[in-house]
């Protein structure tokens, strides 16, 4: 397979990536829609999701990329892998995230989410480019059903905790344990995941509940 060249980081605030994502059929994206859904906000080139939906196939995996060629790629490797319970998009999850969730009408089957080392757009002024802002935070709270989770991780510290602080404002989400959780609660790892603890680093985890 080529190797896919691409920039490891993009502006989502560049007007390029505001346009809207037009919304699937679910019921051609998944072989059967309505089992629990768990979205992979940035899930780069979907290693993650590849996994996970072969380890997981009672639930449905939808990955959400803001690099089109790199989505391209992933959704290269679901079709050879002709796995029904995973989709890949292109999207920019700040724009599009609430009308994918609003197309599945009383019969959302969301349950789960993660955000998994997101670009860490450490200056300040740019931090407004981070994926976690306030809006997506509500949306995701609006949408997830009592009980369902958001994991977050990062191997930047900063980050993970930037994450926790917006999530802990929003009165709907409750953390499970104040400390960083020691192990991964998912039986599958990214990229970034693996080599960062390859290198004996530490990795920053938490996760949020809706209450």
């Amino acid at each position: 397979m080529a190797v896919v060249r691409v920039r490891q980081h993009v502006n989502p605030l560049s007007g390029k990536y505001q346009a809207p994502v037009e919304v699937p059929s679910w019921s051609a994206a998944f072989a059967n829609p309505q089992q629990p859904l768990h979205i992979d906000i940035g899930c780069g080139k979907g290693v993650f999701l590849l996994s996970m939906a072969r380890l997981v196939p009672e639930w449905n995996f939808l990955g959400l990329e803001i690099r089109k060629p790199v989505v391209e790629s992933a959704q290269k490797r679901q079709q050879e892998a002709e796995l029904t319970n995973l989709h890949f998009m292109y999207c920019n999850v700040n724009i599009s995230l609430r009308s994918l969730l609003e197309s599945w009408g009383d019969q959302n089957p969301l349950q789960q989410v993660s955000i998994q080392f997101p670009d860490p757009w450490f200056k300040k002024r740019h931090q407004k480019r981070r994926v976690l802002q306030p809006e997506l935070v509500g949306t995701l709270a609006e949408f997830l059903p009592a009980g369902g989770r958001l994991v977050v991780q990062s191997d930047v510290e900063e980050v993970a905790v930037d994450m926790c602080d917006r999530l802990a404002e929003n009165p709907n989400f409750q953390r499970q344990d104040q400390d960083w959780l020691p192990q991964s609660p998912f039986p599958a790892q990214t990229d970034r995941e693996r080599v960062t603890l390859e290198q004996g680093l530490p990795v920053y985890r938490a996760i949020f509940t809706r209450s």
